[in-house]
């Protein structure tokens, strides 16, 4: 059974990064593709540093963008689920 967290997965990358822990961040993303019944080995991550959005209490948001391997599209909603904002 997958842990809750109350953080999304977008916001933990974004600490990572503020953190200076960006190199679990792929782990993350990764843990994070099984529990929701992905093969991570499918998928290509790539991090883009945005401006936070208005109100957010961090100054730089981490956008995660998902593409598969195969060429095949990524399922919309399980990208969207990657970069919810809390």
């Amino acid at each position: 059974m997958a842990r809750t967290n109350p953080h999304t997965l977008q916001m933990q990358i974004t600490t990572m990064f503020r953190d200076g822990q960006s190199f679990f961040a792929l782990t993350k993303v990764q843990d994070w593709l099984k529990e929701h019944n992905q093969n991570p080995l499918e998928y290509d991550v790539i991090f883009h540093q945005k401006p936070a959005p208005p109100g957010s209490k961090e100054v730089i948001a981490i956008e995660i963008e998902l593409q598969r391997k195969d060429g095949q599209p990524v399922d919309p909603w399980l990208q969207e689920q990657a970069n919810l904002h809390a």
